[in-house]
């Protein structure tokens, strides 16, 4: 039997069956009409946010990454809660204004922007954060057509990385940002022209669960960033010390102490340099702000034994949960937090695997984990749902569709 990860905080049960938001599994499927279903809860949302506020200095900003879930209603209640969002192409520049985000709040990164998607962003206002120096030569030529005063950041590509990253985005050869010996050629080509410079984005790596290493790589962060602004003989406006910050999925993950992390930015912060006198700090954060408040709900249409092993087949799958499938990064498959919704809290009865509808025997959300007994129309849970799920996934595969999303 293969041990589960571990159930974010937050979740109950009613006559044993899960809670969401006040609300039964049962009941949740019942209001979106069926499964698949994902459901994000509003409290647990801003309950993370509040968390973060706590334990971070004041005077860093909380920005949100919309890449980790861009679901409109998700964009609309966070942009009550935190400073800025970052985006990555223009159709998440777009979403943010159709939901009302104001442009001066909004960041784009990312590599292989499109002369289109940076004409978008410096009509709108937004900031760009440049990835390379033709990408900056290719902003100021459309700001210049335009007639307009573009926002711009230079992207560092730092020499560190972040120790333990799931995902390194700095560090080495990468497709992200500028290496440090090219930035003071592209800053001095776009102080030279004018444009209003929101300085520096230095984003070192991703789903990071060790304080010590999220520590270190923002000391390593702040001293490049003085280091940058003193040699170009510039007071930093602006630096976006990226995220990193990771949450639990696996057997043994523990969750990343935050507040130790914001302790230690307070005391560096009380000691900055000239250069970062008077600088606007933020950090950019997706998965660890709403990756918790989410479940995919789905439901058992077959029940059956192969070669006396019990699979759990549901009409959901990778095709909306491609990362608890194991398909989306991970080296080797290891299991999400997954439960019996409405058997929720019972004591496990058997081994069984949880499967989706895929003709692949890569769709299977749990592998030979410990489960209640579960029978067709009994729903299951996949937690830590709330980031990376729907969007990131091949929800056209085989022509399922998408699942159905609630904020609740």
């Amino acid at each position: 039997m293969k041990p589960l990860g571990p159930i974010p905080d937050g979740f109950t049960a009613r006559d044993g069956e899960l809670i969401v938001g006040g609300r039964t599994a049962r009941e949740l499927v019942a209001q979106a009409g069926d499964t698949p279903l994902f459901v994000y809860a509003k409290d647990l949302i801003s309950a993370r946010v509040a968390r973060l506020r706590s334990a971070m200095p004041d005077r860093l900003a909380i920005h949100y990454a919309v890449k980790a879930n861009p679901y409109p209603q998700v964009l609309k209640l966070l942009s009550t809660l935190v400073d800025g969002f970052d985006v990555a192409s223009a159709g998440e520049l777009a979403l943010t204004g159709q939901v009302g985000i104001e442009p001066e709040r909004v960041s784009f990164a990312g590599p292989g922007k499109r002369d289109r998607e940076l004409e978008a962003a410096i009509s709108a206002g937004a900031t760009i954060n440049l990835e390379s120096a033709s990408e900056a030569r290719r902003a100021l030529a459309i700001a210049e057509r335009l007639g307009a005063t573009p926002r711009l950041a230079v992207r560092v590509n730092p020499e560190f990385d972040l120790r333990g990253s799931g995902m390194k985005m700095g560090g080495g050869a990468k497709q992200f940002g500028i290496d440090v010996d090219k930035v003071p050629e592209v800053l001095d080509l776009i102080l030279q022209s004018g444009v209003e410079w929101r300085g520096f984005h230095i984003f070192a790596g991703s789903q990071a669960l060790d304080a010590e290493a999220v520590i270190e790589a923002q000391a390593h962060t702040l001293a490049l960033a003085a280091k940058l602004a003193e040699n170009a003989g510039r007071v930093l406006p602006a630096c976006n010390l990226g995220g990193g910050f990771g949450v639990p999925y696996f057997p043994g993950d523990t969750e990343l102490d935050v507040e130790a992390v914001g302790s230690a930015l307070g005391e560096r912060f009380a000691s900055l340099p000239d250069a970062l006198r008077d600088t606007d700090f933020c950090i950019e954060l997706g998965r660890w702000l709403v990756g918790p408040a989410g479940v995919y709900l789905t439901r058992i249409v077959d029940r059956k034994q192969s070669h006396g092993e019990v699979f759990l087949v549901t009409d959901g799958g990778l095709h909306h949960q491609l990362a608890a499938s194991g398909n989306f990064g991970t080296v080797v498959r290891r299991n999400y937090p997954v439960a019996i919704a409405t058997r929720f809290g019972a004591p496990v009865e058997e081994e069984a695997s949880v499967v989706g509808c895929l003709c692949t025997p890569l769709d299977r959300l749990a592998d030979k984990g410990g489960f209640p007994r579960a029978d067709v129309g009994d729903l299951v849970a996949v937690f830590q749902a709330g980031a990376y799920g729907a969007s990131a996934s091949p929800s056209q595969f085989l022509g399922h569709g998408p699942a159905r999303e609630l904020l609740i």
